[in-house]
């Protein structure tokens, strides 16, 4: 399969890229710089020069494609308009032959928001408040795109590979600071999957290409208190309970986040693909696993 692929050199996109061409398929990735582009070429891609902005690219390539995988946007505010417009132009060179071509969006639980009381399964009706609104009115414009097969894979916390940023930025801050924090008792429950368990969904689903939201997590559920006790194992930072006004004052918007559930619900994917993660938790990859002695894990040592 032809697959056309963004975000190719991020943390999620890499790993991805990697496990597509494993399976066989042929990927043309987008690549913004010339560094991008030779780092693409060298694992094996075809590199596509441009950017998100680039709207006419997205769309040819799109339409020369049999497949589109969206994994290049972080979801924060200031690139709304660029997701909104990429999206855009990606579902319209799909949709351009009319035969139903895949598009793959990618997204995170934190759509669901921070109410402790709101559903978390696909079928649930999002609120409007969540940490990437953004994401929400790009997956409406992939689901109603007409001509091609749209799927939304709903992340749980992405770890593995010594990546992911909210996982190396609070090991990082531990480690500078000397604490790992939680808000209030840390009881905040939370899902996680291997950045390879996800890739690996992906190249199920593009095995069989079912239109739909499907929610993709881990085996191992954790809470807040449980992860900065394992970050705090591995920096040598002391594990910290902070009350939710200070956690504010301290953390500011990541208070929101980190105060609330980050579970996600039901094994849609798992049914639909027979696909079922096999990586290891959270806390283990943190105590002994692909963060242990990463350069996020030892500032405060060489500092």
């Amino acid at each position: 399969m032809r697959i056309f692929l963004t975000g190719g050199t991020g943390y999620v996109g890499s790993v991805l890229l990697e496990r597509l061409l494993a399976a066989g398929h042929d990927v043309s990735a987008l690549a913004r710089t010339a560094a991008g582009a030779e780092r693409l070429t060298d694992a094996g891609a075809n590199a596509v020069r441009g950017s998100l902005d680039d709207t006419d690219v997205l769309r040819t390539a799109a339409t020369s494609a049999d497949a589109v995988v969206h994994a290049g946007f972080d979801g924060s505010m200031s690139e709304a308009a660029t997701e909104l417009s990429a999206v855009t132009a990606l579902v319209a060179g799909a949709g351009a032959s009319g035969i139903d071509k895949p598009v793959l969006y990618t997204r995170t639980g934190l759509v669901y928001g921070i109410d402790p009381g709101q559903p978390r399964d696909e079928d649930a009706l999002l609120p409007e408040r969540s940490a990437q609104p953004v994401k929400i009115q790009a997956e409406r414009v992939v689901l109603s795109a007409a001509g091609i097969t749209p799927i939304v894979i709903r992340a749980a916390l992405v770890h593995g590979r010594a990546g992911s940023g909210l996982v190396t930025g609070l090991i990082g801050a531990a480690a500078t600071t000397g604490a790992a924090a939680f808000v209030e008792d840390g009881a905040q429950p939370w899902d996680a999957i291997h950045v390879d368990d996800l890739a690996n969904l992906y190249v199920a689903v593009l095995g069989r290409p079912t239109p739909g939201v499907f929610n993709a997590k881990g085996e191992h559920r954790f809470t807040m208190r449980e992860l900065a006790e394992a970050i705090s194992a591995s920096t040598g930072a002391q594990a910290v309970s902070l009350p939710r006004e200070r956690a504010t004052a301290v953390l500011g918007p990541l208070s929101l986040i980190l105060g609330a559930p980050g579970t996600l619900a039901g094994d849609k994917a798992r049914r639909t693909f027979e696909w079922a993660p096999v990586g290891e938790s959270i806390l283990d990859d943190i105590r002994t696993g692909s963060y242990r002695g990463s350069g996020a894990a030892t500032v405060k040592a060489g500092a």
